[in-house]
């Protein structure tokens, strides 16, 4: 990366976190671009240079939280499609300490951000968001566990809902309860046998 596109990523790093400071003292219909460009110490033509709307932002702004948490895991945990492609489905169970610890880590670090994100859940969530993870980690996964094709949208939603209500309820508390406490609820609610259904004891 040159000098050039490290100064436009930075700038638009500044416009991501102004944009998440706006939300947590209004909702996004209430925000302007001015308070934007104020809170990055940028002017309105450099938020055009970058963005036609506030809802351009507010996409890569999404993509930015994400990447940020993503960048919590080492490199050997990030190769989900070799751990999908393998035979055993355990291998597919993605609720696990090796992944639940750096998640719930970036969440404590980062309390300010996932508040916002808690409050604005319809903003942070966008179709397109949940279908391309859907389409990538959750439909092969569930395919190894034998669920059926008109089932794995409501089962998603509900796993997720789940360990987004736990870790939820562990941000209101200012995540004051110790990390393995809260992975351990987590992966208990969710493989209550230490398997997913649909998949034979021992294997």
């Amino acid at each position: 990366m040159n000098k050039t596109e490290s100064r436009y990523y930075a700038t638009a790093a500044r416009m991501d976190e102004a944009l998440i400071a706006c939300l947590e003292k209004k909702d996004l219909a209430y925000i302007t671009v001015k308070e934007i460009c104020e809170k990055a110490g940028v002017n309105r033509s450099t938020f055009y240079l970058h963005y036609e709307t506030i809802a351009d932002l507010l996409d890569e702004c999404v993509e930015y939280t994400n990447n940020k948490c993503f960048q919590q895991y080492p490199v050997e945990l990030t190769d989900i499609d070799r751990r999908l492609a393998s035979g055993r489905p355990e291998d597919a169970i993605l609720i696990s300490p090796e992944y639940l610890r750096p998640y719930l880590e970036f969440v404590r670090a980062n309390k300010r951000i996932y508040q916002v994100v808690l409050q604005h859940q319809d903003v942070f969530r966008t179709r397109g968001t949940f279908q391309q993870i859907f389409d990538r980690i959750f439909s092969p996964t569930l395919d190894k566990f034998h669920f059926p094709e008109q089932e794995k949208a409501y089962t998603v939603h509900f796993y997720l809902g789940g360990i987004t209500a736990v870790v939820g309820q562990w941000v209101e508390k200012d995540c004051a309860d110790p990390i393995d406490r809260i992975m351990d609820i987590c992966m208990r609610c969710i493989l209550p046998e230490g398997r997913w259904p649909g998949q034979e004891s021992g294997s």
